[in-house]
């Protein structure tokens, strides 16, 4: 069953997705509720599967399909934390967490430079941080903020650049505007790289 749920992991980082029906059937099974805390791997898996069953109760109205995936985030959270201390997905869940509650202050932002002090240089994880920091870039403190951008501008030096088309368009202007002052700094072939990328996405 580990081995299940290691799959499950694979799948989830490489961006691919479940209905919401089958994702909450595997939360609620009795294998799910069964995992060690300290199962990193599968309990990462679980926090995919779970991650946009809450935004989905959010845009719904539902505020306790909200409340409740938020709870259960949390705690999983909370208890990888407790086993891998340097685990940075976890923290950058916590992060998320915070400001899905509406929470934007200094230890907000002490838990995402946990995420990246405890990163290993991986795009799955720092994708998914930029989805995450690029929309709060302009309220980060200042280191964090260098990190938030440095992160955003090696993904598309790396010709990871959907990503980081993406959460542009999708950026106020003030925020676009400071993504720019960045993108202008690289190399013509990745200015061009993602230039293309960004007219394809609006086409």
């Amino acid at each position: 069953m580990l081995s299940d749920f290691w799959d499950v992991e694979a799948q989830l980082l490489r961006f691919e997705t479940f209905n919401q029906a089958t994702a909450a059937r595997i939360l609620e099974s009795p294998a799910a509720k069964e995992l060690s805390p300290c199962d990193t791997h599968s309990q990462r898996a679980l926090l995919l599967m779970e991650i946009p069953l809450a935004g989905a109760g959010l845009r719904s109205g539902s505020g306790s399909a909200f409340d409740q995936h938020m709870k259960s985030l949390e705690t999983r959270t909370r208890q990888m934390l407790s086993c891998s201390p340097r685990d940075a997905f976890a923290w950058l869940v916590a992060f998320g967490v915070e400001t899905q509650h509406g929470v934007l202050n200094r230890h907000s932002f002490d838990l995402l430079a946990m995420s990246y002090e405890t990163s290993p240089r991986e795009a799955w994880l720092a994708l998914r941080r930029i989805i995450v920091a690029v929309p709060v870039v302009l309220m980060a403190p200042e280191p964090v903020q260098a990190k938030i951008l440095d992160e955003y501008i090696n993904l598309i030096r790396h010709r990871f650049v959907d990503v980081p088309v993406r959460t542009y368009l999708n950026a106020s202007a003030a925020t676009q505007a400071l993504l720019q002052s960045r993108i202008d700094q690289l190399d013509p072939a990745s200015k061009r790289f993602f230039s293309d990328e960004l007219e394809r996405v609006r086409s």
